[in-house]
């Protein structure tokens, strides 16, 4: 199974999301995590967390997105010009299209709001994702 995280600024997100996920323990050897950075220096905080493969920029998102089967990143991956101008119209774009189950982080910064969503620390918002990635990995494990 191909997790693909991704992230920009400074990888804050996608850094403790990663942390989260090996920390579980229910990874197993089927399951690779692949940071993708807007920058260096998300990729570079991501790596460090422990992803298993990295990459940086637009041409990595849109490469690794068309067979990435969850895709996980802040609510900005798929709106063109978010995150203070990283996510270019081609990364929206790929992320939107690919057939990867998304789990969006609803960060209310930038000009967007999520209405409907339950206002919550970005610390509680990091421990559902990684609840739902679980749940969804045990799910296409059933599958098999």
């Amino acid at each position: 199974m191909k997790i693909l995280v991704i992230d920009g600024q400074g990888g804050r997100m996608g850094k403790a999301i990663i942390e989260q996920m090996k920390k579980s323990g229910t990874l197993s050897r089927d399951v690779v995590l692949y940071a993708i950075g807007t920058n260096s220096t998300a990729t570079a905080s991501m790596m460090k967390a422990g992803a298993d493969f990295g990459a940086t920029g637009e041409n990595p998102v849109i490469v690794n997105a068309r067979d990435a089967d969850i895709i996980v990143g802040p609510i900005g991956i798929v709106i063109a010009d978010s995150l203070l101008g990283e996510i270019t119209p081609a990364i929206a774009m790929a992320v939107g299209a690919s057939k990867a189950f998304k789990i969006l982080i609803p960060v209310n910064r930038c000009n967007h709001l999520i209405v409907g969503c339950r206002e919550a620390s970005l610390s509680e918002y990091l421990q559902q994702v990684c609840r739902e990635v679980l749940q969804r990995i045990e799910m296409e494990t059933d599958k098999i």
